[in-house]
């Protein structure tokens, strides 16, 4: 069995694969923080239609939830991009598996991420897409990694929360592909 969940009156834990994880934020709380970023993004965007670009595979749940909070209209696409290949660090290897579809030329672009931890797979796609002249690039991140970070990435304008320098799955993060599907974000306690 991959999934084996156990439940505890104060907390949760779960153990995804061969490694163990505790509750580190929950879902209702994930909840309330996109309500908050969709209610930037709404005041900051009002009046254009940006497109949001989920990068996938983590960020899809993300992106799904914010877009059903956001109440001007958008567009919304996918890339796909990877640098952790199943394991519990970034490769620093980046693969880039699947390219925007549409014309971006004079589009106010917004980056929808699951996590942001050394930031260069982020300074990758940036780079990718500033060379298609986009009107504008911001970044939305459920998650960051402040100590992880290498160099200032200045489009990272909306984060969910700053988390430790530790790993997690759950909420679109996975662990050898799996654990997706938790609805809170766990970190690695074993």
């Amino acid at each position: 069995m991959h999934f084996k969940y156990n439940f505890y009156i104060y907390r949760m834990k779960a153990q995804v694969a061969d490694l163990n994880f505790e509750l580190l934020i929950s879902y209702d709380k994930i909840e309330k923080r996109i309500k908050a970023l969709a209610a930037l993004i709404n005041a900051d965007y009002k009046g254009r239609t940006p497109v949001l670009v989920g990068v996938l595979n983590g960020s899809f749940l993300f992106t799904a939830d914010l877009i059903k909070e956001i109440d001007i209209p958008v567009e919304v696409t996918f890339t796909k991009l990877a640098s952790y290949f199943g394991g519990i660090s970034s490769t620093r290897k980046i693969r880039d598996d699947f390219d925007l579809t549409i014309n971006i030329k004079g589009r106010d672009i917004i980056l929808v991420e699951d996590i942001v931890d050394t930031g260069n797979t982020l300074h990758y796609l940036i780079d990718k897409l500033k060379v298609r002249e986009p009107a504008s690039i911001t970044v939305c991140s459920m998650l960051l990694k402040p100590k992880a970070l290498e160099s200032t990435i200045n489009e990272l304008k909306y984060v969910g929360f700053e988390i430790e320098n530790e790993f997690v799955v759950g909420y679109g993060l996975d662990y050898k592909e799996l654990g997706r599907n938790l609805r809170g974000i766990y970190r690695k306690i074993s």
